[in-house]
């Protein structure tokens, strides 16, 4: 499970390792190419001794030169061997620095002194090689002479012949250990990112670090900015499906009656809880329910803007006690789906959502249709969501993938354990593809990518999902069963089969720029 584990922070996060690879990659080959090449020569000496031609002579002349040949190869090394050879090639340079250039070696159980030489110029490099040779032999033999005659002899077996190709740098070698490096920087880098990102990027960073459930993953998409009612535009998408998913899920959770009510809400800013709201009451009145969605942000309202609604009069004004509920309720093409727009901004938010009237609102809504569904200000800004929370059926908190950290995704769910709100769980917004909890699959369904992202709703009403809630009626039979509309009034009443015969159909372009409103809100197009 662990290499499993590390296997996918690798896969989530290739970019980073790739870009750490790459720069590995390009540091070693710089300093691969930056290297000035250097040639290496080598000259091969023989050692013997001059002894008696006995079996006991040749044995210890053999001995001695293999005790001998470790002091020669420290020698060749001395300014005692390397002053001539300066002198005799003219070089500028010193015997230290010379010795430096210089390195020997004796193959094991031989005779023979290698004597390497290194320079940035071959022929010179052969040079110094068989000059130092040269000059250690001349030594060696005035320093083991006895008696006028020298008792070691040293000969060239093999001379220092100009290089072809540089020794160094190995761009083989260099290029191998790059890649090693690479892949190691690699690993190091998305590990310590993973350690100390604490963003939330997948269901199990939320299921392990809080005790809550995430009940639907809400794919990435490229058109959610332009698209609000994705799942209206864009009905075969994935998106579109993983808001039936959440209906689904919803489903199952016992929000009926006075209960049948839920409340959305995020963290911070720009996590996506208002295009949530908006699609997930889009599907629900998809599968047969009346469904009312209430715009409760009262500081930056933005559902009447997206959906190009009169949003002067709404929310506010019922709980200012200026209107009924029934008269500023508006109907959308869909079937089934009403808007309560947020209405003028007040000056006590928090004290409004909080209030007895704003309970009574519930309770009527509650009352009128199957399921009321509320989009409110992020908890980390505000208290309104909090005031809220207690009079609803439940809370669902809307994380952004890769935005919302879990410190913030903490404090928010401890604002609603504080007032013992009912917690449904927790929606992961904008994953992104090939991320770990997000699944695909292909039943037929056209990808949002297909499509195009910019696909205008026709005002004729749309044909719906044929799909329907169990226990409740289907499509077809509500169509003869409903009593035939009147046509609709200039003033609205409070009739409401009258009311229903004023359907305000979805805007022609969506896609399309919405009104301009004050500059806060405005800016808070996309961060809602």
């Amino acid at each position: 499970m662990e290499l499993q584990h590390y296997l996918k922070i690798l896969q989530d996060r290739w970019g980073l390792a790739l870009i750490t690879a790459m720069l590995m990659l390009a540091a070693v080959a710089g300093f691969t190419f930056l290297q000035t090449p250097q040639y290496q020569a080598t000259n091969r000496v023989f050692v013997q001794t001059q002894t008696g031609s006995s079996v006991a002579d040749l044995n210890s002349g053999v001995s001695f030169a293999s005790q001998q040949i470790i002091s020669y190869a420290d020698v060749a090394r001395s300014p005692l061997v390397l002053d001539p050879v300066i002198e005799e090639l003219d070089l500028d340079t010193s015997a230290q620095e010379l010795a430096s250039q210089i390195s020997t070696a004796v193959p094991p159980e031989t005779l023979i002194l290698e004597l390497t030489a290194t320079d940035d110029d071959p022929a010179r490099a052969a040079a110094i090689a068989n000059a130092t040779s040269e000059s250690l032999r001349l030594q060696v033999s005035a320093l083991e002479t006895t008696e006028g005659e020298s008792t070691v002899e040293l000969t060239v077996i093999s001379p220092a012949v100009e290089p072809t190709s540089p020794a160094s740098p190995n761009i083989l070698r260099n290029g191998v250990i790059g890649l090693a490096l690479a892949a190691l920087a690699a690993v190091a880098v998305i590990i310590v990112r993973e350690f100390f990102d604490n963003r939330v990027r997948r269901p199990e960073d939320i299921e392990q670090a809080f005790d809550c459930a995430v009940i639907a993953t809400i794919p990435a998409s490229k058109d959610e900015t332009n698209l609000p009612l994705i799942s209206v535009q864009l009905p075969q998408s994935a998106q579109a499906e993983a808001y039936r998913e959440l209906r689904t899920n919803l489903q199952f959770m016992g929000l009926t009656g006075d209960s049948s009510s839920v409340l959305l809400t995020s963290s911070v800013p720009g996590e996506g809880k208002t295009s949530s709201a908006i699609n997930l009451a889009h599907v629900v009145a998809q599968a047969g329910n009346r469904v009312l969605l209430i715009d409760a942000d009262l500081r930056r309202p933005t559902i009447a803007r997206y959906l190009g609604l009169e949003g002067g009069a709404g929310l506010t004004s019922v709980l200012s006690g200026k209107a009924d509920l029934e008269d500023v309720t508006q109907p959308l093409e869909t079937e089934g789906l009403e808007v309560l727009a947020s209405g003028p901004i007040p000056p006590n938010p928090s004290e409004l959502l909080g209030s007895k009237s704003m309970q009574n609102l519930l309770t009527e809504a509650t009352a009128t249709y199957d399921f009321v569904v509320i989009d409110t200000a992020p908890m980390l800004a505000v208290t309104d969501t909090v005031a809220l929370s207690r009079y609803v059926g439940g809370t669902v908190v809307v994380a952004e993938s890769e935005r919302v950290r879990r410190p913030q995704l903490s404090q928010a769910l401890e604002k609603l354990d504080v007032v013992e709100a009912r917690l449904l769980g927790v929606v992961l917004n904008r994953v992104r593809r090939g991320s770990r909890g997000f699944y695909s699959y292909d039943y037929s369904h056209t990808s949002d990518s297909a499509l195009p992202s910019s696909r205008p709703m026709p005002n004729t009403p749309r044909q719906e999902e044929t799909e329907t809630t169990p226990g409740l009626p289907s499509e077809e039979s509500r169509d003869a069963q409903r009593p035939r509309e009147e046509p609709p009034r200039t003033r609205v009443g409070k009739n409401m089969d009258l009311r229903r015969g004023r359907r305000a159909a979805l805007p022609s372009d969506l896609t399309a720029a919405p009104t301009p409103g004050p500059p806060d809100a405005h800016q808070n197009q996309r961060s809602q």
